[in-house]
This record gives C-alpha cells, structure tokens and sequence, in this order.
C-alpha cells in the first residue's frame, strides 16, 4: 500500500481544487476586460429609427452628441444597431451595406473617435439577426477580429434565430472571442432576460438585458413581449444584488425624447433608470431635442447617481401601491431617494431618516436635484407634493 505524507495529501487537495475550479469556470474564470466599471452611457440607434441607419445619420449623430452638451455630461457610445450588414465574403467576413455606409466601418468609427466619442455595433448569437442580417453563430472569432480591426469599442450581442443554441453557450464563445481579438470592447448580452443572465452572466458580458424589448409608453404591453417602462421597472425589484462594476443589470435603452409620453413621465424614465445603475443608452433623435428633453438627459446631478463609483443598484424600500420610495447608497456615505408616484393625481409623499438607516432625531441635509437646489436641513424625515407620473429626486446626507 503506497501512503502519503501530510504534504503529498496537501498537494492531492489542492491540485484536486484547481482542476475543479477550472472545470466549474471554464477557461476564463471571469470578464477581466476592465470596462463599464460605471454603467455605460452613448446612444443606440433602434428606438427611434430602426432599420434606417446610414453613415449619414451616425455622423451627424455623433456631432450631436457633442454639441448638445451629451459629451460633457458623461455619454460616450454611438451603436450602430440591426440592419448594417447585408452578408459574408467567400472567406466569411462580415460586409457592410455599402450604399448606406459607402465609407466603410473602419473609416466611420475613426470619424466617431475624432470627436472623442466610442464606437459600437450590433450583431446575433444565432444563425441571423432579428432583421434576417447574417448572424454570428459560428463566426465569433472572425467577427470579433473583423470587430476589432475596424475600431468597435461596444458590441450589443441580440438572441433572435437561436433554435438548438443555449445562451450559456453562445454568449460565452462571443466574450472569449472578443477577449481573444486583443481590442477591449464592451459586451452587452441582450437575451431579453430569458435565461435569467443575472444568476451566470457576471463572468461573461459587462451588461444583460433583464426583460423584454421597452416600448415608448408608460405602462403598455405587447403581445410579442415588449413592455413600456413602468413594466420593466416592476421587474428590477430584487436584482439589485447582481449588478455592479464591470456587471449590470440592462433594463433596456431610453426612450425619452421620442413622443410617446409627456416630459414628466420621461423625466420619471430617466431618474429611476439613473437610480437602478442601468446602462444610460438614449434612443431619440439627438440632432432635434426640445430643451426639455436635452435638459433631461443632460442633467448632471441625476446622472452622477448612476455613474457612482460605489457602483450600487437602487432598489425600492417602500410601495405604498401608486406611491413608491426607492433609494440608492451613494459612495460619499448620502443616499439618493426617488419619490415615485404612479397615480394620475398630484400627491404628497414621504421618507423617513429610519427608511434610510439614518437616525430620525438627527437633521439631514437634503437637495433636490432637478430643482438644483439645497433645500435645508431636516429632522426625521422629508415630504414634498410630487406631480401624478411624477418623481422628486432627493440626495440625503447626514
């Protein structure tokens, strides 16, 4: 009988512990890309047009995006989404459509970055793309280096055409591709949520999608699974705990600014998706923005709650029916409190210092930050009237 010392037996465990552990992982433990340590902002083509991308538009999006101040405020993305490729050479590389993008893809992300601005596309786990363009099943490697060659800095990864594919499969065998391609790009996984991305996905994307396409209406909800906003935020209660730097949680793109709610109701949009760390992806036309809409979503205060470098979720701590309390820990100690009514008349609401785990016989300082404005030192706790579809916006520091 051959015997071990303490030390062989040591040896045993520990080498029996490394090739489980890479087993269970795989052969990349983890998403070391380094990106999205706060949660992305740019802009995405789909929401408001579709198929109907050019050169034209992304080009003069871009210039939007600095002239109107988006730039400054934080955004740095322009994705390109479904429908710029049209098919595969005879060695299978990606083509773009040449007559709406005559330039090429190489050449229009060097004019993107000549604004000091990042460059993003779209493409498909499965055989093709929710529009019928070539898919990247089976050419993950091939896209990623035709990715990277071209300058892409963001690749948003979609699940239509996916019969007999698992998402743990394919959304793996993209990440190790663009990790193998030597460019860091962002990968957003847009599975719909399907899957349930949050419980396995911190080790494969930057950002999962966790519902159903968002639809451009308060609470609205289609047969094919799309949803309006209010829907959506309903189910990212809970998920909270998954999300954080380097891996959120993607409630889906913005759709402020595209007509179809009232400005109250898209500054309601934008606050909670601030607040929930989520990808800030705006969806309208940036080169025509109302005030209204360019002073939604270039409200720096609002913003730094999602790009905290605590890197938190919010979460909600209190639902009163149409009268909900969320809030956020904020890295300098303070909490942000979004006071959220759902009714259709104007309402008075309240957080307590207790709600937050602060001392209620203690003051707080408390600024309203759409107002801009410091509104004084409180004991207890803080109540205001907030507009029907409306959201106060507060950070509390004590």
């Amino acid at each position: 009988m051959f015997i071990r010392s303490p030390k062989q037996w040591r040896f045993l465990f520990f080498g029996t512990f490394i090739g489980l552990l890479f087993i269970a992982c795989g052969c990349a433990c983890a998403l070391e890309n380094g990106l999205a340590l706060t949660p992305p902002m740019g802009w995405n083509s789909w929401n408001k047009f579709g198929c109907d991308v050019s050169e034209k538009l992304i080009k003069e999006t871009a210039d939007a995006m600095v002239s109107s101040g988006m730039k400054d405020a934080g955004y740095q993305y322009i994705v390109i989404d479904d429908c710029w490729q049209v098919k595969r050479d005879d060695k299978g590389k990606i083509i773009a459509d040449a007559e709406r993008f005559p330039s090429g893809m190489k050449a229009l992300a060097n004019y993107v970055h000549s604004k000091g601005l990042k460059f993003g596309l779209y493409s498909d786990a499965g055989t093709a793309t929710c529009q019928g363009r070539p898919g990247s099943h089976g050419f993950e490697e091939i896209d990623a280096g035709t990715y990277a060659e071209w300058g892409v800095d963001y690749l948003k990864y979609d699940w239509c055409n996916t019969d007999g594919i698992k998402q743990q499969d394919a959304y793996p065998a993209m990440r190790d591709a663009l990790l193998k391609s030597g460019r860091k790009i962002v990968f957003s996984m847009c599975e719909w949520g399907s899957s349930q991305p949050w419980l396995w996905a911190e080790k494969v994307g930057n950002l999962w999608r966790t519902t159903g396409d968002i639809q451009d209406c308060w609470e609205c909800k289609r047969d094919w699974g799309g949803m309006g906003w209010t829907p959506i935020l309903d189910l990212q209660a809970g998920l909270e705990k998954y999300a954080g730097p380097g891996h959120w949680n993607d409630p889906d793109m913005l759709e402020v600014g595209n007509g179809g709610m009232t400005v109250t109701e898209y500054k309601s949009h934008f606050s909670l998706w601030c607040l929930l760390a989520s990808p800030l992806m705006a969806g309208n036309d940036l080169r025509n923005m109302t005030p209204e809409i360019k002073e939604i979503l270039t409200n720096k205060e609002v913003i730094a709650l999602n790009q905290d470098k605590r890197g938190i979720q919010g979460s909600k701590i209190r639902d009163d029916g149409d009268y909900e309390v969320w809030s956020k820990p904020l890295k300098d100690g303070s909490k942000a409190v979004i006071l959220f009514n759902r009714d259709a008349k104007k309402a008075e609401m309240k957080v307590t210092w207790e709600e937050l785990g602060f001392k209620n016989d203690n003051a707080a300082r408390v600024r309203d930050l759409w107002l801009h404005k410091d509104l004084g030192k409180f004991v207890n706790g803080f109540s205001t009237e907030v507009d029907p579809h409306g959201v106060v916006v507060l950070k509390v520091k004590q």
